[in-house]
């Protein structure tokens, strides 16, 4: 339900229309695949995914010799959730472990940190933040807060000092007590080379200091930039290993497509999706679950 209510504004602009083209007892012909893409591009999807998505259910409804259109809803249904399946889980399988968090300003990334840590914490794990993103002193005040208000430690240095020091510091503070070290970043733009060249190396430091530690790197995508979100996942995709991408801001938007061509063009598991402002308003993705809230279902 929560699921449903945070993709709201997606389905009031695309699923409702998405419906009405499904709804008619009428033949299926070009203009309703013409349709179709249109709908899909508006929920940004984006041109060359949604290209390929009616190419896909163009095939199946030949094969399978479906003549009418409420037909091909089911087959939609599977092309899509077929596209978004992928290993979801976070794959921290033992303590002591870590999660690198990546993302530009604004994505929501600190609030995020703060869903996970909580979330950890509710399953009786040890948790650990530090605080890397010493560029901006209202990051690391931002996680102080959130440290207090969930009981678990921090890990900070004062502001502008060295962000892999910081790393190095966790890192040692999470094999100590077997904990989950979740280490923020810079909220650094994908354009800056310098700090594209700062993440490098704290990612040396975790490989080096955290060898043979379960690591996951995740980055965080504000849904409500639909388009320019992937721009941004493929220039940290170029810099660095991510193992999965956190969604975030879905209820805010009417673009909740963007899940689609993220997981299709960069295929990156999308790990979570952020529903809410509260704490517990972060849930694993389930490609099911959220192909059957796109469409309604």
């Amino acid at each position: 339900e929560k699921l449903k209510q945070s993709l709201s504004k997606t389905r009031n602009i695309f699923t409702n229309k998405l419906d009405s083209a499904f709804s008619k007892e009428e033949k299926i012909d070009n203009n309703f695949y013409d349709e179709l893409e249109e709908l899909l591009i508006l929920a940004d999807v984006g041109i060359n995914c949604s290209e390929e998505i009616i190419e896909k259910l163009k095939e199946n409804v030949k094969n399978k010799k479906l003549k009418f259109k409420p037909q091909a809803k089911e087959e939609l249904l599977k092309i899509v959730e077929n596209i978004l399946n992928g290993d979801s889980s976070l794959n921290l399988n033992s303590t002591p472990s870590i999660i690198i968090m990546l993302g530009v300003n604004g994505v929501g990334k600190t609030t995020t940190i703060a869903k996970l840590a909580y979330m950890l914490k509710n399953q009786g794990k040890s948790v650990i933040i530090g605080a890397a993103d010493t560029f901006r002193a209202a990051a690391i005040d931002q996680l102080e807060i959130w440290a207090k208000k969930i009981n678990c430690q921090i890990v900070k240095h004062k502001e502008g000092s060295d962000p892999a020091a910081v790393v190095f510091d966790t890192i040692a503070a999470c094999k100590k007590r077997k904990s989950v070290a979740i280490c923020d970043t810079a909220g650094r733009l994908h354009t800056k080379t310098n700090l594209m060249n700062e993440l490098n190396k704290m990612v040396r430091i975790i490989e080096k200091e955290g060898a043979g530690m379960p690591k996951e790197i995740l980055l965080t995508i504000d849904a409500t930039t639909g388009q320019n979100g992937l721009v941004q996942a493929e220039r940290f995709k170029e810099s660095t290993k991510i193992t999965g991408t956190i969604l975030t801001k879905l209820d805010g938007t009417a673009k909740g497509g963007i899940v689609i061509p993220i997981k299709k063009q960069l295929n990156i598991p999308i790990k979570f999706i952020g529903t809410g402002e509260q704490l517990d308003c972060i849930q694993p993705f389930d490609a099911n679950m959220f192909t059957k809230a796109l469409f309604n279902m």
